[in-house]
């Protein structure tokens, strides 16, 4: 089943690109210890779910752009096409020449609805392009204006017009140390709205990816292409081809449906993270070696970082809510072929209590900000008022007490 991925605001845009770039380039890549027919499977399973190949040899992305100022955009379309191995089809983009200027409000309540019906034509229309639709995966950031009230506003316009279809919203945490001054205004209005609307979120952290690239990459002077392109190569290392272990020989047929069967077994808890190993320089490749053992040992440890756990497999129950059973808790998904550069590797994605404190920190400098009614002139005149802040506030809170009490 094929994936349509709606790319919104700079940051979705960027990350949209590399993960395109990245998906190419894994299915092009050494098929490490797999055979010949197994590798053919997997290329052929990658370029259904992601690409299609209508008008010409090379393949184009399914994926809609969108973004209210052009500069972006016309890069990633000008980078996809010089790489000669795939492409944006040249109808799937929709920008404008004003941008929202930072405010979720604009984004969600202005752009959204004036151009509700030039962005859901373009959805329609690449939808229509696939022979079997398997959701939706949209890309965008909390912390600014287009990609958070925008995004918000399309997730519900994907809702609406796809009800039976899958959506993942990819959500970019901001850095805690702030990139722009009302970030938690928009990242409460942002993740209020699409736990409504979205099946799943699922979360990377810039301060996160920023460790990664530092500390395992040995990059010194780390650029936002960096932190997209780390963020690209774990998202597709959960969304290449994969069988179900004990489930038969062939791929998956829907990797969203599959991931949200596993992962979102009640509404209340709806925000996932993602952890992937190994990533390290490509200098120190040639010098290292992994066992499966290993990494699944470093991935569990990962995972309970900040939990009094012993050491254990994933079957064990202290690791699951108490309704859950580890049986029905666990799926574990493999491939005999290599991903990337990595001969071996493992990806986890886990529903859990990871983002507690950073969405406590958010909600908490949030309502600092709108007791002393800090910038929030800013909204009202876009039409968001105070009563819509203390609706968003109750959505996160009972969030915040879900996961607390698990």
């Amino acid at each position: 089943m094929s994936i349509v991925t709606v790319q919104l605001g700079q940051c979705g845009n960027q990350i949209g690109h590399e993960l395109f770039s990245a998906l190419c380039s894994d299915s092009r890549g050494t098929h490490g210890l797999c055979s010949k027919n197994e590798n053919q499977s997997y290329q052929d399973s990658c370029k259904e779910r992601f690409f299609c190949q209508e008008e010409s040899a090379v393949p184009a992305a399914r994926a809609v752009l969108v973004d209210m100022e052009p500069k972006v955009i016309s890069q990633a379309l000008s980078m996809a096409a010089s790489s000669g191995h795939w492409r944006y089809s040249s109808h799937s983009h929709f920008c404008q020449k004003q941008g929202s200027g930072n405010n979720w409000a604009n984004g969600y309540c202005v752009h959204g609805p004036r151009h509700k019906e030039a962005i859901m034509e373009l959805v329609q229309r690449e939808a229509e392009r696939c022979d079997r639709l398997g959701g939706f995966l949209t890309i965008m950031s909390m912390a600014g204006g287009t990609g958070s009230g925008l995004g918000a506003f399309v997730t519900q316009c994907l809702r609406d017009a796809f009800p039976t279809s899958f959506i993942l919203n990819h959500v970019i945490w901001p850095y805690g140390t702030g990139e722009v001054i009302v970030q938690n205004y928009n990242s409460v209005l942002t993740l209020s709205h699409l736990y409504h609307s979205s099946d799943a979120l699922l979360v990377h952290e810039n301060d996160v990816i920023h460790k990664i690239c530092a500390q395992l990459l040995n990059i010194k002077q780390i650029s936002f292409r960096d932190v997209n392109q780390v963020i690209a190569h774990q998202l597709g290392s959960v969304f290449q081809p994969a069988h179900a272990a004990g489930g038969g020989s062939g791929y998956s047929r829907n990797p969203l449906g599959d991931l949200l069967e596993s992962l979102v077994p009640h509404p209340e808890f709806r925000m996932l993270g993602l952890r992937n190993i190994p990533q390290m320089a490509e200098s120190s490749l040639p010098y290292s070696t992994f066992s499966w053992p290993g990494l699944l040992r470093h991935l569990r440890q990962m995972l309970i970082a900040n939990a009094q756990m012993e050491e254990g497999s994933f079957q064990d129950p202290s690791l699951y809510t108490s309704w859950l059973n580890p049986q029905d808790a666990f799926t574990a998904w493999k491939t005999p072929r290599a991903f990337n550069k990595y001969e071996k590797s493992a990806a986890l994605v886990s529903n859990s209590q990871f983002l507690l404190k950073p969405l406590d920190s958010i909600v908490g400098k949030a309502w600092n900000m709108f007791a002393s009614k800090a910038y929030l002139h800013q909204y009202t005149k876009f039409g968001i008022q105070e009563e819509d802040f203390l609706d968003c506030f109750t959505t996160l809170e009972q969030v915040i007490s879900s996961y607390t009490n698990l």
